[in-house]
């Protein structure tokens, strides 16, 4: 986003430098000299804003956090106080796991359990 809001600046920067270029060229003497300097020194300063936004787009999130920081602390925050609460239990689930709904194991005995229904 600031590299797209630098390009604004650049752009009216390109165009002085060409307005002041195409002046002096109609000029004489030492305005015409004058003229050629500050366009092209209106180019540079288009093209330093241009790379300006390219470095700063490029080290925003690592050097300095600005709003994607305030983002990601509320983000971290939401994840935290969701672990601390416990889910809904649904019917069947307790800490343990799903109720199981198969008979225990036999004893090591080898006596068959008794039938459930009984």
């Amino acid at each position: 986003m600031i590299f797209l809001l630098a390009l604004i600046p650049a752009t009216a920067l390109t165009v002085a430098g060409y307005f002041v270029l195409y002046l002096s060229a109609r000029s004489e003497g030492s305005l015409r000299t004058f003229g050629r300097y500050l366009g092209f020194w209106a180019f540079t300063l288009a093209g330093l804003v241009v790379l300006g936004a390219m470095f700063a787009a490029g080290h925003m999130r690592r050097e300095h956090p600005g709003m994607w920081g305030m983002h990601d602390e509320m983000h971290r925050r939401w994840m935290e106080e969701r672990r601390e609460f416990a889910r809904p239990e649904s019917p069947g689930h307790g800490p343990e796991g799903p109720a199981s709904t198969t008979p225990p194991p036999p004893p090591p005995g080898g006596a068959p359990p008794p039938p459930a229904g009984h």
